[in-house]
Parts: structure tokens; C-alpha cells; sequence
């Protein structure tokens, strides 16, 4: 097993894989940008390396200060967690190349996987139903124009190197194809460094369900069930959950068997997601294969019973998959909400700033994976993902019952979220019958605006203003850069003394 392993990452996401390692007995080595210097990931972790400026470019994609900081502090394996280098091939490759283990698939897979388009064509060799759409990438803009005629209007923009959400885009006429191009190539060239889009048909109304699925090093392959993941907005996703409201015991056989040889047909290790899309008639069609982990991963885990992260270091340090097929069961029901710093009231977008107080929900079956706390700052520079609530419950009324108890105990201020707007989704009567496709948001929240809030919270808003963080100073340094500084919140309290007499 190894000994120590860099998390190639940030946020909720860097603290999940940290405290993994740190349950496994494994030294667990952040790296963080200017704009991360206090952040948690830096403050949970063993060992911090500074990689570079706050522009993602900069340091989190940047591939050859990843990789120095691996071999500056002797890690043995690097987890990338998603987004950012976690479906790079040439991120894989490189780490191959410097003998670090990368905790993923091999950059084989990668290569094909990774590759939206290529494991398209993959795909349609094996005799899997695909989306109508391109068979290739173009260079020149003005191509695409043909390409969407033959395929027919409404048609989607898609990054062909990562996903998320990111370059996504929906066309209905010609007149919006060449802007809508060129705004989904600037997202995926800052998202991925690679700017390649394809198209391919709109299916409308589907509901987006995606198969987890593990693969070791020796042939042996599993899926870990369903995850529903319909409700979307600007198509990105923002609450999942599992089983799917969807699909019958025949229908998942199905699904999860051809989830199965999708990994088999690309060759692909470790953790991994197979993702489809279904229309109204129970019609699935192959849509991608996501070779990271997911952000909803939670909720597999918590039907499941499985630890993924831990899978993941399991199957990258050689060892084989302790369970078969039929021993894996789905119990109960677990839903999960994205915690954004987005502005309701602008839009949703991005909210940048300090927190000046969170409050975490907790109780029975409630889960929290977060990556702020009181007094930090939230950078513009990154995705605004602040924290997912996951909920576990005996089934799925109880665990919508659970997440709106959960939501509401839920605080954050300082900066906007859309905790307001997750509670009326989860408590609109549509999702609670668990009739959700991907327009759901579009199609029964079109003007939605945040309520305004009680006066209590006003009062609680002036309390919490009394909290001036302090900047954390990293000084010193093993490895030619700068440790992290030892988290105390009396640091995050500003002036303070301690009341007395006389």
C-alpha cells in the first residue's frame, strides 16, 4: 500500500480524498494556488505544496508543477478527484512516465474514454446505442454548420475532453450556432486546456441516469448500481440520487450489464461512471463515460455501503476486488444536493467573498462533505461548489422529508448559495412523485426568486460579521515551499481576550 499520495486538487472534493488517506494510514499531500493559501483542503492535509498562481492555468492545470510537487515530497501516486486533471491523458501518461501511480484508469483508457468523441466511435463498434452526433471534432467553425443540418436542429454543444457541465451548450437554429460555438470552446479551453467541441442531437425531456461501475487490474468488473441525475440547470447537475425513481429491477439488469461492457470493450481500471440517457419510451442511449470520480459519489456509497475513494487506492495499489456482482445490494434511498455560492438573485452566478459563519446540518443519516468554514474566503478563480448534503433514509419519501429538514438547518452566510432554491426544489410536488427529466428546472421553476429571509437571520447575519479572518501565514519550508499553517478558529476570531475581574 502506499505511503504517501498527493490529491492533485481543491475544495470539498481535495478534503474527502485527504481524510481517506488519512483513514488508510496514508500521508496525504495538498497543493494549493495563492488564492488557496488558508483554504481547508490546506489545512486538513499532512503536507502542502504551493503550485502556482490563482488562475487555474497557473497551478491546478498546471501538469509539470503537479508532477514536480509529487516527486518533491516523494509521494508515491497522485488522486486527481474531478474536474481540473482527472481525465488529462497526458496528465496520466506523464505521471506513467515519473513512476506515479495515477488513481484512475491507464492513459490507454484514458485516451479512449476521456475522449467524448472517440469513445463515441468505441461505442458504435460494439454494437452500443449511441446519440446521433459527430464522429469527430472540427478546427474550422464555419463546418459545424453542415454537421448540425445532417443531424438535425435542436442540437448540443459538448466538450469532447471532460464533462460537468462545462461547454455545454443548446442550439435550435442556425442563427445561434456560430456564437454558441465559440462561447463552449472558451469554457472548455479554460475548464480542460483543450478547446475540441463536437455536436451531437438534443434529446428532449430524457432523464440522465449514469451506472458506477469498478474495474481492477485483473479483469474483474462491477457495477455499483444507479444514480438519477436529471435535475440540471445550464447542464450541470444539482441534485442526485439513488435508486433512480425510474427504473424497474429489469430495466437497471439491463443498464448495469451493458455498463459493464463498456468498461470491458475500452480496457478501462479503476473507479469510473457510464452514463446514459432516457427518453420517454424507456430507450437508453450511451452517452459518455466520466474516468474519475463523480461528485455524487456519496450517494452510492451510502446505499451501497462501499467507501469509492478507498476502492480507488485499493485497485490503484494492485489489489484485486473483494466482492462479486450478486453480492452487491441497494438499501434504502440517498439524495444529494449541490451547495453553490451563486447569486439567486443575479441569475445564479458565481458568489465570491468571505464566510462569516457556517453552520453545518447534522443528525441521523445526514451527511456533509464540505470544503469552507467560518472566516474563509471563496476565490473567484474556481468552480463554486462549496460543500454537498447527502442524505440516507429508509426510502425515498423519507429521505426527501430528511433533505428538506437537512436544508433547512443549513447555514452559510456572507456569500449567496442556492440553499433557498434547493428547498423548494425538493419540496415541489413534481420531484417528490420523482417525475424529473432534465428540463425540470426550465420547465417548473422558470421565475423562481429567493424568498426574503426572517429578521433572525438578519440579526445572525450582524453577529457573524464580528468574525475578521485573519490571512494564514505559511512560513518556512521543507521541499523549497511553504507548509501549511495549523488550523485553530481562534486564529479566524480577530482581536479577542479573555473577561476578567478588576
Amino acid at each position: 500500500m502506499f505511503k504517501k499520495i498527493l490529491i492533485a486538487n481543491r475544495g470539498e472534493i481535495a478534503v474527502r480524498v485527504i481524510k481517506a488517506c488519512q483513514e488508510m494510514d496514508i500521508t496525504a499531500v495538498a497543493v494549493y494556488s495563492d488564492a488557496d493559501r488558508s483554504s481547508l483542503h490546506v489545512q486538513t492535509a499532512d503536507e502542502a505544496v504551493y503550485v502556482g498562481a490563482a488562475p487555474a492555468g497557473e497551478s491546478y492545470l498546471n501538469i509539470d508543477r503537479i508532477i514536480q510537487a509529487g516527486k518533491d515530497t516523494g509521494s508515491e501516486a497522485i488522486h486527481p478527484g474531478y474536474g481540473f486533471l482527472a481525465e488529462n491523458a497526458e496528465f496520466v501518461q506523464r505521471c506513467e512516465q515519473d513512476n506515479i501511480v495515477f488513481i484512475g484508469p491507464n492513459s490507454r483508457a484514458m485516451k479512449l474514454v476521456g475522449d467524448k468523441i472517440r469513445s463515441r466511435q468505441a461505442m458504435e463498434r460494439a454494437g452500443i446505442a449511441i446519440i446521433p452526433g459527430m464522429k469527430s471534432a472540427l478546427k474550422d467553425i464555419s463546418k459545424y454548420k453542415s454537421a448540425a443540418e445532417k443531424i438535425g436542429y435542436p442540437v448540443m454543444i459538448k466538450a469532447s475532453a471532460g464533462g460537468g457541465g462545462k461547454g455545454m451548450r443548446i442550439v435550435y437554429k442556425e442563427a445561434d450556432l456560430k456564437p454558441a460555438l465559440e462561447a463552449g470552446k472558451r469554457e472548455a479551453k479554460a475548464a480542460f486546456s483543450n478547446d475540441s467541441v463536437y455536436l451531437e442531437k438534443y434529446i428532449e425531456e430524457p432523464r440522465h441516469i449514469e451506472f458506477q461501475v469498478l474495474a481492477d487490474n485483473f479483469g474483474n468488473t462491477v457495477h455499483i448500481f444507479e444514480r438519477e441525475c436529471s435535475i440540471q440547470r445550464r447542464h450541470q447537475k444539482i441534485v442526485e440520487e439513488s435508486p433512480s425513481p425510474a427504473l424497474e429491477p429489469e430495466l437497471r439488469e439491463k443498464m448495469g450489464a451493458i455498463a459493464q461492457k463498456v468498461i470491458n470493450v475500452t480496457g478501462y481500471n479503476n473507479a469510473g461512471t457510464v452514463e446514459f440517457l432516457l427518453d420517454k419510451d424507456k430507450k437508453f442511449y450511451f452517452l459518455e463515460v466520466n474516468a474519475r470520480l463523480q461528485v455524487e459519489h456519496p450517494v452510492t456509497e451510502l446505499i451501497s455501503g462501499i467507501d469509492l475513494v478507498l476502492q480507488q487506492i485499493d485497485i490503484a495499489a494492485g489489489q484485486k476486488l473483494a466482492f462479486k456482482q450478486k453480492e452487491l445490494q441497494q438499501k434504502g434511498h440517498a439524495i444529494e444536493c449541490r451547495i453553490y455560492a451563486e447569486d439567486p438573485q443575479n441569475n445564479f452566478l458565481p458568489s465570491s467573498g468571505k464566510v462569516l459563519f457556517l453552520k453545518e446540518p447534522s443528525g441521523p443519516g445526514v451527511r456533509f462533505d464540505c470544503g469552507v468554514y467560518s472566516g474563509c474566503d471563496v476565490p473567484v478563480y474556481y468552480d463554486p461548489i462549496l460543500a454537498k448534503l447527502i442524505v440516507w433514509a429508509e426510502n425515498r419519501d423519507k429521505a426527501c422529508r430528511r433533505m428538506l429538514k437537512a436544508l433547512a438547518d443549513c447555514v452559510v452566510l456572507g456569500i449567496k448559495t442556492n440553499i433557498e432554491f434547493l428547498k423548494d426544489l425538493i419540496g415541489h410536488p413534481m420531484f417528490k412523485e420523482g417525475k424529473t427529466t432534465t428540463n425540470f428546472i426550465q420547465k417548473n421553476f422558470p421565475d423562481w426568486s429567493p424568498p426574503e429571509k426572517p429578521e433572525n437571520l438578519k440579526e445572525l447575519a450582524l453577529t457573524a460579521a464580528a468574525f475578521n479572518s485573519q490571512k494564514s501565514s505559511l512560513k518556512g519550508g521543507r521541499y523549497g515551499t511553504e507548509p501549511k499553517e495549523v488550523y485553530s478558529p481562534w486564529n479566524k476570531l480577530g482581536k479577542w481576550t479573555i473577561g476578567g475581574g478588576k
